[in-house]
């Protein structure tokens, strides 16, 4: 179980990676108009702050500590997902591109909050 654990963390970890670079290639295709900067930047700061509480929580001095970092980047990632459908539901930008980024905060929102279950020991039932 340990092994298991850990191989999911691993995967998460690279996944909001992954997730991060795309997001910032994604938003170097977005045109250079003014209704695009606002957005931009708190998506960029939503989505990479995902992954950055991640790494962060691997140094947490208590499970505790731990939590409130795992916690805060599913935060991130709901605040993610705000962005990206106000971008593809509002402007111009590439709606196939826009759901593959959204499917995947999804997938990794999920793979946080059942680790966040898991380790505040509240399964599903």
């Amino acid at each position: 179980m340990q092994n298991h654990n850990s191989k999911l963390k691993t995967e998460l970890k690279y996944r909001c990676y992954c997730f991060s670079i795309q997001i910032i290639k994604f938003l170097g295709n977005l045109p250079e108009k003014k209704v695009y900067w606002v957005i931009s930047d708190q998506l960029l700061r939503s989505a990479t702050s995902i992954g950055a509480n991640v790494v962060e929580a691997k140094s947490a001095s208590s499970k505790r500590d731990f939590i409130k970092f795992y916690e805060i980047a599913l935060k991130s990632a709901n605040e993610t997902k705000y962005w990206l459908g106000l971008l593809r539901d509002s402007t111009e930008t590439d709606k196939n591109k826009t759901n593959q980024l959204l499917k995947e905060t999804e997938e990794i929102s999920n793979m946080l909050g059942s680790s966040l279950l898991t380790l505040k020991n509240k399964n599903k039932f």
